[in-house]
């Protein structure tokens, strides 16, 4: 009895003894394998998906006309996504338009003006020539008369006459080099008007300009392709100048923003291959590469950095944002999307 005993109690010890071995060596390579992949990776959960958020602003104030969007929309670059009622902006085009249309005939009118007054420079000019020949006549006449006059051979009166026309011709000539000037002054005012109607052309045709931006403003377009994010609008509403609307989400890059310990960072390069678990789908791995680096610790980025000065400081290990790129993005565009949590392992040896 006894021997048939130990004979059953010894396949048992073996058993048990095997079967301790083998969870022995498993636990030792799984041991072995969490060491070897500890000194190879550098791994985070505190990484998410970035991507390119563009806010849509409405440049001008007024009231929305027409608003059919819906709640994460795709849109293509330059759809026309909110149209404002451009009533007033329409009488503004107008107004500009006749404001251009006035100085450009103000400066016709100063143009118009020089001929003129060339041609009464020209006639002043020819009366000077004639009123400088008929004084010189006037002044021989008088010379010749006064000896005359002396030797009797001709009377007082006679003399006096000479004199009279000699005074006339001098005070013809002042006039007539006065008309000259006075035409001369009259060019030099002509000009200056002609400059003072271009430059109100120029901020005329500045105002038409800016009045036909302010009327495209009304149309209120994608600046880039991707998803509309959560909308508020409804037709009738008031916006204003510089508000912002809503933000159209790009959907054409997405990468990785991870948050690694500054003790964790030594053997991180860029160009290092990485592992990319996202927390919604577990089972779908996906291929990164390391692209850069951030200058700056997460900390010094907060509205509020910590102040080490002040002598109660208390040492925080920081984190340093790391950027991944996604290898063949295109290939999971469908299961990306900004905010999503992520797992990342960095291959550093």
């Amino acid at each position: 009895m006894e021997s048939q005993e130990k004979n059953t109690s010894m396949p048992t010890k073996v058993l048990k003894i095997f079967v301790a071995a083998v969870i022995g060596i498993v636990l030792c390579y799984f041991a072995f394998s969490r060491i070897t992949h500890a000194l190879s990776y550098e791994s985070t959960d505190n990484a998410q998906i970035e991507a390119n958020s563009v806010p849509v602003l409405s440049r001008i104030s007024g009231f929305v006309n027409n608003f059919k969007l819906l709640d994460y929309q795709q849109v293509k670059q330059g759809d026309t996504l909110v149209v404002v009622d451009d009533s007033a902006f329409l009488l503004a085009l107008k107004q500009a338009e006749a404001d251009l249309m006035a100085a450009r005939a103000e400066l016709s009118n100063a143009e118009s003006k020089i001929p003129t007054i060339g041609s009464d420079q020209d006639v002043a000019a020819a009366g000077i020539s004639l009123e400088e020949v008929t004084l010189s006549q006037a002044k021989k006449d008088v010379s010749r008369d006064g000896i005359l006059f002396k030797e009797g051979s001709i009377t007082q009166r006679q003399f006096e006459r000479s004199q009279s026309a000699y005074q006339t011709a001098e005070r013809m000539l002042a006039t007539s080099k006065s008309r000259y000037k006075q035409a001369g002054t009259q060019t030099g005012s002509a000009h200056a008007e002609i400059e003072r109607a271009k430059a109100n052309i120029a901020a005329r045709e500045t105002a038409l300009e800016n009045a036909r931006l302010n009327l495209s403003y009304t149309k209120i377009i994608a600046p880039t392709s991707g998803k509309v994010g959560e909308t508020n609008l409804k037709p009738g509403q008031y916006v204003q100048g510089g508000q912002q609307l809503f933000s159209v989400v790009s959907n054409d890059k997405y990468w990785i923003v991870a948050n690694f310990k500054e003790t964790q960072i030594e053997h991180m390069k860029t160009g290092q291959a990485v592992k990319i678990v996202i927390d919604g789908y577990p089972d779908k791995e996906i291929a990164g590469t390391v692209s850069g680096f951030s200058d700056a610790t997460g900390a010094k980025f907060s509205l509020l950095p910590p102040d080490n000065s002040t002598g109660n400081f208390v040492k925080v290990t920081q984190r340093v944002p790391v950027t991944i790129q996604i290898d063949k993005a295109s290939d999971v565009k469908d299961i990306l999307k900004a905010g999503l949590s992520v797992e990342v392992e960095v291959k550093v040896k």
